[in-house]
């Protein structure tokens, strides 16, 4: 949900404003680190002790969540977003992005959509292209449409890992629909300048959105002349969410959900805020004591270049980097990335989602630390070995270009969604294997007021769309909706784990990474994954089995 970093500059003045606001760095994919001011000072501090040349600094925002750390150690730690799954794209080569896993059948419209559902005001009239993806092959009028509700980014990308509705297209006849969401890929309500401000910015969020799928849905219907055709939707990870939620809003227009790895629950403190790095600490962990170990112990190693003379040109030259590193801190955050989303994309199959891997990625990297110990290396050779697993699979780059990436996806949205209404607090304890942070709820709050003029709203989510004692909640109103989770995703911990009722269906899977059962079928497919979608499939069944039976009547 490949990720990247967005790059903005700001001038010197700019942080001697900010005093000691904490500076966030949400990485953007998905991604994703959320770095403290005191983090981006002492990278001033180790520029001048390398005799660098003066200049803006550069705040890295690491698109991903919200999490408000404050490093209860000198650095910040990584946090990330729902997401799909997102690659940092480090290697110097221009690899923009990740290649589709198979050929999208697929034809590219735009619907002309309406840029606020919410108010009657004359400048809510204003329309905007919104793109989406459609596929009719097996479908005849009458019957079944399935809607992918679009995350935060390009939605070719998301419809290129969503290889299950095509695989289950033929059986049930249906049209296949991939809506993108709005701020995202092509669909920019003020094209170039939207994100220029909050005065454009605040018409994205989670509720514009939902309204945007159920427009197009209808409309859609209605060209079609097929408006009894019922309706399912699809979605993974931010998806996913917005699945269920539309599922919730929107009843008469969607007779279902499928919502894989969707964290619904992992606001306003309804699971514990250590619950995602626990997961991903727990996944290498399993995987060898040892090598959990060693990236636990690397963090003081790598802290150590800090106030080491020539510390950054040699940690530079451990890293293999194509330019010399400007802060220890940068390259905490790449090694940090990488474990996080190998951890998340820890697929049975080979994949490509956010970047080329070999199945089972985790035990691989364990391997290659557990296997490089005979050789002497230290541990932050062993770990930055492991690393390159995930940034140069193939073997065939020379040097990491780490610091100097861009958005490729469209995702710097999120950063906006981040301080406004996605608030899902994060911290990792004494026992994670990466170091320790607390919430600092304050810091990031002033952090959002000085990028975007707002402050969060913590609480909003819940208030819109529940949360708090779900089961009780959704079992008095709620229906068919399957929230699929793997937990070896670390996101998992934020899912429904449990069966709320009858029809709001809970499939769990002991060794499943992030919405694992949403991506296309291989023959190296383990049973259990084979199940979990026999068991999605049975269920959609019977739901469109049960609605053209009461259409009958």
């Amino acid at each position: 949900m490949r990720r990247e970093f967005l790059v903005i500059s700001f001038p010197e003045s700019a942080f001697q404003r900010l005093g000691n606001v904490t500076a966030r760095r949400l990485f953007g994919i998905l991604t994703w680190t959320v770095s403290t001011f005191e983090r981006e000072r002492r990278r001033r501090r180790e520029g001048e002790r390398e005799r660098m040349p003066g200049c803006s600094c550069l705040l890295l925002l690491f698109f991903t969540i919200v999490a408000h750390a404050t490093r209860s150690t000198k650095a910040s730690m990584v946090t990330y977003v729902p997401g799909a799954a997102y690659h940092l794209s480090s290697l110097r080569q221009d690899r923009k992005i990740s290649k589709p896993e198979f050929p999208l059948p697929l034809q590219t419209r735009y619907f002309p959509q309406i840029l606020d559902h919410f108010s009657f005001r004359p400048d809510s009239y204003r329309t905007f292209h919104q793109k989406y993806l459609i596929n009719s092959h097996f479908w005849h009028i009458g019957g079944p449409i399935f809607v992918y509700t679009g995350n935060e980014g390009d939605i070719e990308w998301f419809a290129s890992n969503t290889g299950f509705m095509f695989d289950i297209a033929p059986k049930f006849r249906a049209l296949l629909v991939f809506i993108e969401h709005r701020f995202y890929g092509e669909s920019l309500p003020f094209g170039k300048k939207s994100y220029k401000s909050a005065e454009t910015l605040g018409y994205l969020n989670s509720q514009q959105a939902l309204a945007d799928f159920a427009v197009l849905i209808r409309s859609l219907k209605q060209n079609l002349s097929s408006e009894a055709s019922p309706v399912v939707v699809f979605g993974g990870s931010y998806g996913g969410m917005l699945a269920a939620w539309f599922r919730l809003k929107y009843p008469h227009i969607s007779l279902g959900a499928l919502a894989s790895s969707a964290p619904i629950l992992q606001f306003d403190n309804i699971v514990p805020s250590t619950s995602f790095y626990d997961a991903v600490s727990q996944d290498f962990k399993d995987a060898s004591s040892d090598c959990f170990e060693v990236i636990k112990r690397s963090w003081a190693e790598m802290e150590a270049f800090s106030t080491m003379n020539a510390g950054l040109t040699k940690l530079s030259k451990i890293f293999r980097t194509c330019k010399d590193l400007r802060s220890v801190s940068s390259a905490i955050g790449w090694l940090q990335t990488a474990f996080v989303y190998t951890a998340m994309v820890n697929y049975p199959t080979e994949a490509n989602f956010m970047a080329p891997l070999p199945a089972y990625p985790v035990d691989k990297m364990c391997k290659i630390i557990d296997g490089s110990a005979a050789r002497g290396a230290s541990d932050l050779e062993r770990v930055f070995a492991a690393a390159s697993l995930y940034y140069n699979y193939s073997g065939s780059e020379k040097c990491f270009d780490i610091g100097h990436e861009e958005d490729a996806h469209g995702l710097s949205g999120w950063g906006w969604q981040a301080c406004t209404e996605m608030v899902m607090p994060m911290s990792c304890s004494d026992e994670c294997m990466f170091q320790p942070f607390e919430e600092d709820y304050k810091g990031f709050e002033e952090n959002c007021v000085f990028r975007f003029g707002v402050k969060p709203r913590p609480h909003w989510i819940t208030t819109e769309f529940g949360g708090q004692r779900i089961e009780k909640v959704l079992k008095r109103f709620g229906s068919n909706i399957i929230f699929s989770n793997g937990m070896q995703d670390p996101w998992s911990r934020g899912g429904v784990l449990k069966n709320i009722s009858s029809s709001i269906i809970a499939l769990v899977t002991k060794q499943g990474a992030h919405h694992a059962d949403l991506r296309r079928e291989t023959e190296e497919d383990p049973d259990w994954l084979k199940e979990q979608r026999r068991q999605e499939v049975a269920i959609i069944q019977k739901w469109i089995d049960e609605y053209y039976s009461d259409s009958r009547h």
